[in-house]
């Protein structure tokens, strides 16, 4: 594999590089090399499993403030689940760097969702163990927390829970949603859905392919603009 190369592309200098090389390393490339001393990328993803989830965890108690323990779970479960890892890995180009066994390679490894979500997370623990947590929440910050940003991972959130609960706080104030709008043809459907407060004020606005998907960006729009007053 090319170090230097992925070093350049993540902006990011091992100071160890066996320690990335065995990141990339998959245990079907150590069985077909015996005789070499090799060490596959098992070990550096449990490490790297622990490193994310701290990252994670923290990023979401400090924006969300708000947000109860059960809806950060949840939304923590989306960030790290395989779909999302084997996403930030592709974006990465990590398989283009992977080392396999020709097995392996030949039935499609390097593209296979639960060996690159393992190979970020792998990755993950070599850098915490080369630069330590700071860089490794840095690379977090660089490549994943953006994403939760842009909503990415909504579909793992009640917004309309969290909306009503801030709302409670206030006892003279209720929360109700309409469907202002349907868009489009009937196959290709977007609904428009408005949260009211008290009735009457329009205080968040959402659009989905489902009524229920345009109600949880519509609370998710209200609360954002909640936590911005």
């Amino acid at each position: 594999m090319d170090i230097k190369k992925l070093e350049r592309q993540l902006d990011i200098e091992f100071h160890d590089h066996q320690l990335i090389t065995q990141a990339f390393t998959h245990s079907s490339y150590v069985n077909e090399h015996r005789k070499e001393k090799h060490s596959d990328n098992e070990r550096l993803e449990f490490l790297g499993d622990a490193v994310l989830e701290l990252g994670v965890s923290q990023y979401l108690y400090k924006k969300f403030t708000d947000m109860p323990e059960g809806e950060m779970t949840k939304l923590r479960a989306a960030i790290v689940c395989e779909p999302a890892l084997f996403s930030f890995a592709k974006e990465l180009h990590f398989d283009s760097y992977i080392r396999l066994g020709k097995g392996e390679e030949q039935t499609g490894g390097r593209m296979r969702p639960a060996l690159l979500s393992d190979v970020f997370e792998a990755f993950l623990g070599a850098l915490y163990l080369d630069q330590g947590y700071d860089t490794a929440l840095q690379f977090l910050k660089t490549h994943v927390f953006p994403e939760i940003d842009r909503g990415t991972f909504s579909h793992g959130m009640d917004f309309k829970s969290q909306l009503q609960e801030l709302v409670q706080q206030h006892k003279d104030q209720n929360v109700s949603y309409i469907i202002a709008d349907e868009q489009g043809p009937s196959h290709n459907k977007q609904f428009v859905s408005h949260v009211l407060l008290n009735g009457d004020e329009v205080f968040g606005i959402g659009k989905g392919r489902t009524k229920k998907e345009a109600e949880q960006n519509a609370a998710k729009s209200a609360i954002d603009k909640l936590m911005n007053n």
